[in-house]
């Protein structure tokens, strides 16, 4: 598991989108942060594990593939 150190300011979904380039991953990181659940806005230096999240997969084909 990686670790992410916030810095003054992060918020969840910003560290989600950092991490993972979708905001609505942050679900994830809480759920492996709980001493943290009820930060909302993070000081600087606090050390966040970063679970590893399978990919998303592409559900509907585009036109030219169906």
């Amino acid at each position: 598991m990686r670790t992410y150190t916030t810095v003054q300011g992060d918020a969840w979904d910003m560290i989600a989108y950092k991490m993972y380039r979708d905001e609505y991953q942050m679900d994830k990181l809480i759920e492996a942060n709980t001493d943290y659940i009820d930060v909302v806005i993070f000081s600087a230096g606090t050390v966040l594990n970063i679970p590893e999240i399978a990919p998303k997969s592409i559900t509907v084909k585009p036109p030219w593939m169906r």
